[in-house]
């Protein structure tokens, strides 16, 4: 959600008009990496959020819509798209974008072991809510992407790292082929807690969807915990805290015996794609020229080093 369309008071004020929104402030939101985020204050208080997709087009932002409002029917706090005569993706300045209310909160940082038994709960009721819902996503990153993105960023890594991620690649393919009872369905595939909100301990909130696909749900389990139960800057897993994630996840939707089995080296291999999301991008931003105080840049060598520490507790 950094920056990269500066927009003016203006240009929203025009673009708002269908929903009959009268904005006075606009802010932008610098957290996130991918599209470009502003909150809208109302002159009658009510606080919207402004997502201009950067990268998708009309269809693939639209696609989460119906997702969104099926979450937001089945309890789950989401923030479900505003429509204007059936209609949630609009252009702004040649881009998709929608607006959505905005959920109060604050980011559990570090999460307290109820915030984590209450995300874990919630994971689970996603997962349970969305396994035989009819989405197909134009742009699939599951795991047959993510290997690709592997093969393609391996040749520029220093020749340790590639050992790295050649030994986790190596780790992960032989543990999931003696353990194949791996559930998939839609997974959030981002819910780390800067992308949750919570009052207190209570979950009020889970944000940016945007990338969401078909991968196994222990993908999403491992990408959470991994986030919820660290302290950063140690990058240690938090026992109690992994334990709590755990037994909450599993009173919704019990976990299976091969999941278990291989939940270790998805904490590692959820590490690892983040590693190569981040070098990624921040390959990306400089290849544009996109820099400055409204771009954030998030710390590859955070994710290496916590695969490190994940692998440590694996024997293949």
């Amino acid at each position: 959600m950094s920056v990269y369309t500066t927009l003016t008071l203006q240009e929203v004020q025009d673009f708002v008009a269908p929903y009959e929104l009268k904005v006075i402030n606009l802010i932008p939101i610098q957290g996130g990496i991918q599209n470009t985020n502003y909150f809208l204050i109302c002159q009658d208080g009510s606080q919207y959020v402004l997502t201009l997709f950067e990268e998708l087009d009309q269809q693939a932002a639209g696609e989460l819509v119906p997702v969104l409002a099926h979450l937001g029917q089945q309890g789950i706090a989401v923030p479900v798209p505003l429509m204007v005569n059936g209609q949630a993706i609009f252009n702004l300045k040649n881009k998709p974008a929608q607006i959505a209310p905005r959920l109060q909160g604050q980011h559990p940082m570090p999460a307290n072991l109820e915030q984590v038994g209450q995300i874990a709960s919630a994971q689970a009721k996603m997962h349970v809510a969305l396994q035989n819902f009819p989405l197909q996503r134009s742009e699939v990153r599951d795991h047959s992407y993510w290997m690709q993105v592997a093969r393609e960023i391996k040749p520029t890594l220093t020749p340790p790292d590639q050992m790295l991620l050649s030994k986790l690649l190596g780790m992960f393919e032989a543990l999931t082929a003696a353990y194949p009872d791996r559930p998939r369905g839609l997974i959030h595939s981002d819910l780390f807690c800067d992308n949750t909100l919570f009052k207190g301990n209570e979950l009020a909130g889970i944000l940016d969807f945007y990338e969401m696909n078909h991968d196994e749900l222990l993908f999403d389990v491992a990408i959470t915990i991994n986030d919820f139960c660290t302290e950063y800057p140690n990058l240690e897993l938090n026992e109690d805290k992994a334990i709590a994630f755990l037994t909450a996840y599993d009173a919704i939707r019990p976990l299976t015996d091969d999941e278990r089995a291989c939940l270790e080296i998805y904490l590692a291999m959820a590490a690892g794609r983040f590693w190569l999301m981040r070098l990624r991008v921040a390959a990306k931003n400089t290849e544009l020229g996109l820099s400055g105080v409204d771009i954030l840049h998030k710390n590859p060598d955070e994710m290496r080093n916590m695969l490190i520490n994940r692998l440590k507790f694996i024997t293949a």
